[in-house]
């Protein structure tokens, strides 16, 4: 069973104090000075990819539909924020009926992105939307930080599987999230029980080395091991002799041996040796799993090495040195007063630091060469040109507070590899470089 994305519970009642005390405050001084109920729109976007990267991955999308749906203040909440004096009672008052009813759009889970990409735009009053800021972000900037790193390990990996295993090494939240953005990204498995649960993510995990220092002999414990999960279980060679270990481990479950890991020393050099010995040993059939503070370049200098699986933690969890994506929430457009029909205004930040954005309601198309391979992001605002109307990028996700975007995980996992298939293969590339598409900006068609 997928229960991927099906509206479950979150971890906690509500994720209503996911949030900044600003936002609640902004509401409070937008709703004293009759501005609240402004039509707005709010835009996710980065201005750079991490530096080196060529493309991001859409990540979280899911999550962010969760929860802006379980938005809600309670009264334990609204007690709270009392007792500390946050707000005053007429914002607690209009917090109390809180629901989110606006329109979100986005770029589909699974999907690439550039700089200057409207990942997600949120419609609806200004109050309404200004309290999911947070939130939303939290969400997106870990969760696309971590499947972009995943996308690149999957890419160096070619065909061979990857194993999610960091849940030790980040939040134990996080970690169910990060299994999931693991898995749109590329990765095949997880460790992570409650990632298996929460999302129908397979499942995956032997023994570790304590198992082996439990027994008085290593024999002892690959034949616990054995009795126990079967010929066909993954046995860990490397708590003392390799070699000896790998002959101990044949003798013991037969050329039936699913397969052996390795989570330490030179693998390039350790792989190969074990899988001649494993060869000349009759288990030709039994695999090489590597671990061992695995990254995308490592994985990449494995690719001429007898490794079937790689396990991958740490790098993974923390995105690969980049945690998170540096995406904004800002307000792009805004009605000039508190009428349903009032037109939209584009309103933008024009500080200088490299903080500026572009106003106005955007649209995204991913433009194509004659070969049907993508060459540049199109953001504008206004009419989308007719040859660009059949490679728009955003597609609706809420509307009127009903979502309509939940899908099972597989999904966007798969919409990611034929995302990345279509970009140009430099693309796939280790080296550092700029984004492998320019962003295009069609202001001379700005409008409301």
């Amino acid at each position: 069973m997928n229960t991927a994305d099906l509206g479950l519970p979150v971890d906690v009642p509500s994720t209503a104090l996911f949030t900044d005390q600003y936002e609640l405050t902004m509401l409070q001084a937008a709703l004293k000075a009759g501005t609240a109920e402004r039509r707005s729109v709010f835009e996710v976007f980065t201005r750079r990819l991490p530096h080196g990267r060529r493309y991001g991955v859409v990540a979280g999308t899911g999550r962010v539909l969760d929860a802006v749906e379980n938005f809600r203040f309670d009264p334990d909440l609204l007690g709270f924020l009392r007792e500390r004096n946050i707000v005053d009672e007429q914002t607690l008052a209009w917090l109390a009926d809180y629901r989110f009813s606006g329109d979100v759009w986005g770029y589909p889970e699974g999907e690439v992105y550039f700089p200057g990409s409207p990942l997600l735009r949120v419609e609806g009053t200004f109050a309404e939307c200004v309290l999911l800021e947070t939130v939303i972000l939290s969400i997106l900037n870990h969760d696309s930080a971590i499947a972009a790193a995943a996308s690149r390990m999957a890419s160096a990996a070619g065909d061979r599987p990857l194993i999610e295993m960091g849940a030790r090494r980040t939040h134990e939240l996080a970690a169910v999230a990060a299994a999931r953005a693991a898995y749109v990204g590329g990765f095949a498995t997880t460790s992570d029980l409650a990632a298996g649960f929460r999302y129908g993510i397979p499942t995956v995990g032997t023994s570790a080395h304590a198992f082996t220092l439990l027994h008085d002999h290593e024999r002892d414990a690959f034949q616990a091991q054995v009795d126990t999960l079967g010929r066909g279980t993954t046995l860990l060679v490397d708590t003392y002799d390799v070699a000896e270990a790998v002959r101990t481990a044949v003798e013991v479950a037969g050329p039936e041996l699913g397969a052996v890991r390795i989570d330490s020393g030179d693998l390039l050099l350790v792989a190969h040796r074990v899988r001649q010995q494993l060869d000349e040993l009759g288990a030709a059939d039994t695999k090489i799993v590597v671990t061992s503070d695995l990254d995308e370049y490592a994985i990449a200098s494995l690719a001429a090495a007898p490794v079937d699986a790689y396990g991958v933690g740490t790098q993974l969890v923390t995105g690969s040195g980049h945690p998170t994506c540096s995406m904004v929430y800002k307000l792009v457009a805004r009605a000039e007063s508190g009428d349903p029909t009032a037109p939209l205004v584009p309103v933008a930040k024009k500080s200088s630091g490299g903080k500026t954005s572009v106003g106005g309601r955007k649209w995204a198309a991913r433009r194509l060469d004659e070969d049907g391979v993508a060459e540049a992001e199109v953001v504008g605002t206004g009419p989308v040109p007719p040859e660009l109307a059949d490679r728009q990028l955003l597609v609706q996700l809420i509307k009127g507070g009903d979502v309509l975007g939940r899908e099972p995980l597989d999904v966007p996992r798969s919409r990611h590899i034929a995302a990345r298939a279509n970009l140009p293969l430099s693309a796939t590339q280790l080296s550092r470089g700029e984004p492998v598409l320019p962003t295009e900006y069609l202001t001379e068609r700005s409008g409301s």
